[in-house]
């Protein structure tokens, strides 16, 4: 990267570019990645983008069976198909999200040592791909929903809408630090793996938050509502399922504090996964 002064050019050293605001000035680069990805993820595809209707689709039978009809839930739980097919979708973002983000530089090795960009670019697009893949398990969740009736007022729709930003934050803030340790140390990946598994069950996704509350002591449960996680799964509920009107539902004591609790929380990890990204920035070429 070349910066002049006066007439005079200078070169930035590795890892002194503008991180995030870089990506910001170039969003039509930003863009051009995000389309890429999106066109190719199933290139040779016979169904093509209708793998993103199914895999959710397929995922929410298979722990609709074995958790609503096996364990019961859809007896205990009214709308219990709505209260599931909302909690995986959001946690189906951040883990695609998350994951996606700390493979992006590894799996774009060979133009990272080619060509100068923001490296912060390639967590970003994945974070967005996801997002991109997200809007269509969205609608499927929203037309199930209105087929039960649902009549979200403002704040319900804002509720979707911040449930969505979190997990954006979040999971670029963990792609930026998890993708760059993984260039070097490519556990971070494996690592990755085990945390989106244990995400689905971190949060209340097949169950509801009160069997944590009534189970566990606590400062247990006030761990589990600052898992930002676990805040924008009930964000995400209390737009899709509370609308409902479902017999006994409950929010989650201080729901709206705790997700301003969360939202610090992911700001801050995307403070720091920023500034371990540009730290190990230098290194990237060569670890590659």
């Amino acid at each position: 990267m070349v910066r002049r002064s006066g007439n005079t050019p200078t070169h930035r050293e590795p890892g002194a570019g503008l991180g995030l605001i870089g990506v910001l000035q170039q969003r039509y680069l930003l863009g051009l990645l995000v389309r890429k990805e999106v066109q190719i993820r199933y290139r040779g595809s016979v169904l093509g983008w209708v793998w993103s209707y199914i895999k959710p689709l397929v995922q929410f039978v298979v722990f609709f069976v074995a958790i609503g009809i096996f364990l019961g839930l859809n007896e205990r739980v009214e709308f219990f198909p709505v209260y599931l097919l909302a909690g995986i979708t959001i946690v189906t973002f951040f883990n695609e999200a998350f994951s996606n983000a700390t493979r992006s530089l590894v799996d774009n090795a060979a133009l990272i040592k080619k060509v100068y960009l923001p490296r912060e670019m390639f967590p970003v697009s994945s974070m967005l791909v996801a997002a991109v893949n997200t809007l269509p398990q969205i609608l499927v969740v929203v037309i199930i929903a209105a087929f039960f009736g649902w009549a979200p007022s403002a704040l319900h729709l804002a509720a979707l809408v911040l449930a969505f930003a979190l997990i954006a934050l979040l999971s670029t803030g963990l792609g930026l630090l998890f993708g760059a340790v993984n260039v070097t140390f490519r556990d971070a990946q494996s690592f990755v793996e085990i945390i989106t598994m244990v995400a689905v069950w971190a949060s209340p996704v097949m169950y509801q938050w009160e069997m944590v509350r009534d189970a566990a002591p606590s400062w247990v449960f006030l761990l589990y509502r600052l898992n930002p996680v676990t805040m924008a799964v009930e964000l995400f509920h209390y737009g899709i399922w509370f609308p409902l009107d479902p017999a006994g539902a409950e929010l989650i004591p201080n729901m709206w504090a705790f997700s301003g609790i969360a939202f610090v929380t992911a700001l801050l990890i995307l403070v720091i996964g920023q500034a371990v990204f540009r730290r190990l920035e230098g290194r990237f070429a060569q670890d590659l």
